[in-house]
C-alpha cells in the first residue's frame, strides 16, 4: 500500500507523521536543511523557492514558537504567508474543519500548516484534498493532539546529527511526560528509523503509555539507571495543566525525582547534549544551571527548526 505521505513517484507529498516515513526521506530532509542553516548567517536571508506560493498557517491550538518558526521559514522561501488563528474564527460559528479548508482552497492555497488539538486532523485534511482531486495542495502537521509533531522530531534529529554526526552508535534517553507528548512519539519514530541502537524512556509510570516498550524503547525506572552513559538527553515539557490530577504529587516532587540537575547529568557521557522542545518549566523538568549550561543545545534547536521547516516546505513545493 502506498504511504499516504508520498506521491506516486515516492516524493514527499504531505508531512503528517514520522511513523512509517522511510529513512531515505528523513535523511533527505536533514540533508536539505543543512545549507539553510548556513543561510541564517547571510545578510539577505531569502531564496525564491516558494515565490508565488501561498502558505496558510491554520492554528486551531495556540503555539507562538511553532507558528513563528513556520512563518519565518515560509517567508525566507519567498512564500506569501497567511496566519489564521482559527480557534477564534469560523469554526466557533459551527463551520466544520473541511468547510474551512474548502474555502481556503478557493483562495488558491498551495500549502496548509495545521496544528489541531484533535489527533488525526491533518490526516483528515490530506485525505479530503486527495478525495476532491486537489493533490497539488500539501499539508504539514504542526502538532495534532497527542499523536505527532513531525517537524519537532526532525529538528531534534538535525540537532543530534549536527553534534554527534552519526546515529548508529548512540544511546538516547527521553525523559518525562511521554504519555501526553506528541513530540516523544515523533522522536521515538525518527530515532528508531535512523538506526539508533538504544532509545531509553525515563519517567513516572503514570506518565508513560502502558505498552511503551512496544514502541521499540527500553523503559528505565530511575534517572540514575536511565542516564548512565547516554549520549543525548531529551527532556520533555511537563504538561502543567495536567499536573494537579492524580498523576503526580507536585511540581517540586517531580523535580526532586525526575528533574534534570547537574548531579544527575553527571551520569551521562561527559560530552552528552541536553535537549528540550520548549517552552521549559525551569525548576520542574530542568534545573536552570543545566538549561543554561555548556551541554544544553536548546537554543540551537530553535535555530535549526527554521532550517528544517524550510527544508520540508521547499521539498513539498518543488512538485
Amino acid at each position: 500500500m502506498r504511504n499516504p505521505q508520498l506521491n506516486k513517484h515516492g516524493e514527499l507529498q504531505h508531512l503528517l507523521t514520522l511513523d512509517g516515513l522511510p529513512r531515505s526521506i528523513i535523511t533527505q530532509i536533514l540533508d536539505t536543511a543543512a545549507p539553510f542553516t548556513e543561510m541564517a548567517e547571510r545578510e539577505v536571508k531569502k531564496l525564491p523557492l516558494l515565490r508565488g506560493k501561498s502558505v496558510f498557517n491554520l492554528f486551531f491550538e495556540n503555539s507562538t514558537r511553532t507558528r513563528t518558526t513556520f512563518e519565518i521559514a515560509a517567508k525566507r522561501l519567498s512564500a506569501d504567508v497567511i496566519n489564521l488563528n482559527v480557534s477564534t474564527s469560523s469554526t466557533k460559528k459551527g463551520e466544520t474543519l473541511l468547510d474551512t479548508v474548502d474555502n481556503l482552497c478557493a483562495m488558491q492555497a498551495d500549502m496548509f500548516v495545521v496544528r489541531h488539538e484533535s489527533s488525526g486532523a491533518p490526516h483528515l485534511i490530506a485525505q479530503h484534498l486527495e478525495n476532491t482531486g486537489r493533490d497539488h495542495i500539501h499539508v504539514v502537521n504542526a502538532g495534532d493532539g497527542r499523536h505527532a509533531h513531525p517537524t519537532q522530531g526532525l529538528l531534534d534529529m538535525y540537532t543530534i546529527r549536527h553534534y554527534k554526526k552519526e546515529f548508529h552508535n548512540l544511546t538516547v534517553a527521553i525523559v518525562g511526560d511521554v504519555l501526553h507528548s506528541r513530540v516523544a512519539r515523533s522522536q521515538i519514530a525518527a530515532l528508531t528509523t535512523l538506526g539508533v541502537p538504544e532509545v531509553r524512556v525515563i519517567g513516572p509510570k503514570t506518565l508513560l503509555p502502558t505498552d511503551v516498550e512496544k514502541m521499540g524503547v527500553r523503559y528505565c525506572p530511575t534517572m540514575e539507571e536511565g542516564l548512565k552513559d547516554v549520549d543525548v538527553v531529551m527532556m520533555l515539557r511537563l504538561q502543567n495543566e495536567r499536573m494537579n490530577g492524580a498523576l503526580l504529587p507536585s511540581p517540586q516532587e517531580f523535580f526532586k525525582v525526575w528533574g534534570l540537575t547537574a548531579e544527575k547529568l553527571a551520569r551521562a557521557k561527559p560530552d552528552a547534549i541536553v535537549m528540550h522542545p520548549g517552552p521549559m518549566n525551569r525548576g520542574v523538568e530542568i534545573d536552570s544551571a543545566v538549561a543554561d549550561g555548556s551541554q544544553a543545545v536548546i537554543l540551537p534547536q530553535v535555530t535549526f527548526g527554521i532550517a528544517v521547516r524550510m527544508a520540508v516546505m521547499s521539498m513539498l513545493g518543488s512538485h
